[in-house]
């Protein structure tokens, strides 16, 4: 990797906090030891804007014991109406030690991991070998998010990958299934046609007659918004289309609505393969 790694960031005393009270309501709801078994899971969250940022606040009030931020951008005003670390207290912070600071806050014991670096073909392999755990994909990068498949696939990670948040208004057209049935989605449509052209991903128009309408599933869990994309009125018809919360307009109701549903995304595995 280009970009140096820094360490793991201390965690307070587990003797400041009792994690039985803070985190009890966990057990009453999956059952006793849940809290345990969440203190000894990872968590890796790859982009900590929008939705990474929320996504990270409900694990942290999970009690998941590790969690890994990757993020190489700072905290601007222009965040603010979205990302949870974001107010006038952390403008040019970096936003993985904003959030970083947020978690220790909620989770004293938690052992949080800034990662000072954006995913990237090159490096992707490095990161998911260094961090192991379950991942959440919340780039807004379509060379990212097809690199964190590839590689998740080789290795056996468990991956989720969010679509846009942008330009959506309505939480509850959040939709959650496989790659290959996305709508909706400009940043998924491209991730689906970069895997099936350029990776050997079976495409939706292999085959014939009845069997040419069935598209083939890619084993690619993900978060979508169904809602027509709103575009902003400046772009005007033919105007070239962002893919992030930057270029479209951006709601907190939006955003968080997919961060809260990739954190239950990532506790579900993790209490599915706690021993």
């Amino acid at each position: 990797m280009s970009s140096p790694v820094s360490s793991p960031v201390p965690a307070s005393s587990p003797d400041v906090f009792d994690p039985g009270r803070r985190f009890g309501g966990l057990d009453r709801l999956y059952g006793t030891g849940t809290v345990d078994r969440l203190a000894l899971q990872h968590v890796v969250v790859a982009g900590v804007g929008g939705v990474g940022s929320w996504a990270l606040e409900a694990l942290a009030r999970s009690g998941v014991g590790r969690l890994t931020l990757v993020d190489l951008d700072h905290v601007a005003e222009s965040n603010v109406n979205r990302q949870v670390q974001a107010s006038s207290r952390t403008l040019g912070q970096a936003k993985i030690e904003a959030m970083s600071a947020r978690i220790r806050d909620i989770h004293p014991a938690c052992a949080v991991q800034p990662v000072d670096d954006f995913v990237s073909p090159e490096n992707v392999a490095a990161l998911m070998q260094q961090y192991p755990g379950v991942w959440i994909d919340c780039t807004d990068q379509v060379a990212a998010k097809v690199a964190m498949v590839l590689q998740a696939r080789a290795q056996g990670v468990p991956l989720l990958v969010c679509g846009g948040a942008g330009g959506k208004t309505d939480p509850l057209a959040l939709q959650a299934g496989d790659l290959s049935l996305a709508t909706h989605d400009a940043l998924l449509a491209r991730v689906r046609q970069q895997l099936r052209k350029r990776h050997g991903w079976p495409s939706a128009l292999a085959g014939s007659g009845r069997s040419r309408r069935r598209v083939p599933r890619m084993g690619v869990p993900c978060l979508w918004f169904g809602q027509q994309t709103l575009l902003p009125a400046q772009w005007g018809p033919g105007s070239a289309a962002g893919l992030s919360c930057a270029g479209y307009g951006s709601a907190v109701a939006i955003t968080a609505t997919m961060g809260l549903a990739a954190a239950n995304w990532a506790l579900q595995h993790a209490l599915a393969a706690a021993p």
